[in-house]
């Protein structure tokens, strides 16, 4: 058995302080991507966007964000090929969430929203080549995931276009707007809803010890969709009045933001709060087993310390990128933004059903585009988008040099 460079206690207090930094990076990052359209469209406060990412990133985390945690984990390499070097394993996933966290800083300080998920996967990738060659990459793997990061703002731009079609067609352009408001957008509502509850009763509730049949399921999905349409309908109700005397049907919208909100909130939680607790649970799975095939459950508190960490960085840095993904790509009504949080909210809750951790930036851009293109082309920020697309592409060769580079740092270091 190999003699760990430094004491249990000393590595696991290290590689936690890293995955909090790795998870603060995300905060400012990419739970500011998931709530810049709530707070660019007026719908939400950064106070109530925090308040919000709080409650449903962690439950999305901790109730669905197991099936992606482990592909961030073990779907891009093989640990078991480090089972001779234990200390260079644990040394490479520190060096991973180091830069993978470096870089996240860099981008959210300029305000670029880029992709999380490119990020530890181009740190991961960066350790893998420098210690085992080309020919350890997963790089079956690594295409799937990357296909993914195509597919899916394709995928979030179809949905969110049409979604705002619908939205225009029922509502906006309706002869007795709030009528229409009224009427259909509890079921925008229920159809939300009944996503994360779908996730949450086939893949959270497992987690947690409860395992039902799929009438159960169903019977789960339809009792939270329902609820959540009747409390929509009911807020809207009570609104009434004030929307009338507005005379803007827009903050009808308001409301549906705020589900849809908690939707992206939860979405962004099951899918990426794995870039920061993927590489820690691997360190924890080496350090108390000393096997990398341990398929140990992760300890609630390295999601409680994501959790967190994601927050704290949404609160202290976020709003530099929320500014970029909410006013400079095109200019975001309530309607167009819950129509771009929702077909957002649904692909990510399917990828992280199936186990993908797809980009959620790069699923929330393509809604955006998506919606922008559905109201006026000539209203989207070309250059904006341009340089959003610049900071994609250089993410995971800058994420796998920083990991080269901070490997080295390390090593010497701790003289391993």
């Amino acid at each position: 058995m190999e003699t760990l460079f430094l004491s249990p206690f000393l590595i696991l207090a290290i590689a936690m302080i890293l995955g909090f930094f790795m998870a603060w990076g995300i905060g400012a990052n990419d739970v500011a991507n998931a709530m810049g359209t709530s707070v660019g469209s007026k719908a939400l406060t950064l106070k109530q966007a925090v308040i919000i990412a709080a409650i449903f990133e962690f439950l999305g985390a901790f109730l669905a964000g197991g099936e992606v945690t482990s592909t961030i984990r073990k779907g891009i390499v093989d640990p078991e090929i480090y089972s001779n070097d234990l200390n260079i394993f644990i040394i490479g996933m520190m060096a991973s969430l180091l830069a993978a966290g470096t870089w996240l800083y860099i981008a959210s300080n300029r305000g670029w929203p880029v992709s999380t998920t490119h990020s530890i996967v181009g740190a991961i990738i960066g350790f893998v080549l420098i210690t085992k060659g080309v020919d350890a990459v997963s790089w079956s793997k690594v295409g799937e995931i990357a296909s993914s990061w195509i597919t899916s703002p394709l995928i979030s731009g179809f949905l969110a276009f049409f979604i705002y079609i619908s939205a225009k067609k029922l509502i906006l352009q309706a002869k007795d707007k709030i009528d229409a408001a009224i009427f259909y957008i509890p079921f925008y509502s229920f159809f939300v809803a009944g996503v994360i509850a779908q996730v949450i009763a086939r893949k959270g509730l497992t987690h947690i010890g409860f395992s039902w049949n799929d009438s159960e399921v169903w019977a789960f999905t339809t009792l939270i969709a329902l609820s959540t349409a009747l409390v929509t309908s009911f807020a809207l109700r009570m609104r009434r009045a004030s929307i009338a005397s507005k005379g803007d049907i827009e903050s009808a919208f308001g409301v549906l933001m705020i589900v849809t909100a908690c939707a992206m909130a939860f979405a962004h939680g099951s899918n990426d709060v794995a870039n920061a607790i993927g590489p820690l649970a691997a360190i924890f799975s080496a350090v108390n087993s000393n096997d990398l095939s341990s398929t140990s459950a992760i300890n609630p508190l390295i999601l409680l310390l994501g959790g967190v960490g994601i927050v704290l960085g949404l609160a202290t840095l976020g709003h530099k990128v929320i500014k970029t993904v909410g006013e400079k790509i095109t200019k975001l009504t309530p309607s167009l933004g819950f129509s771009a949080n929702m077909a957002t909210a649904s692909t990510v809750v399917f990828a992280s059903y199936l186990g993908f951790p797809i980009s959620t930036t790069h699923t929330l851009i393509g809604g955006v585009i998506g919606v922008g293109l559905a109201n006026s082309a000539k209203d989207i920020d070309w250059s904006s988008v341009y340089r959003i697309f610049a900071s994609w592409v250089i993410t995971i060769p800058i994420g796998a040099v920083f990991t080269i580079l901070f490997y080295v740092f390390l090593r010497v270091l701790f003289g391993v």
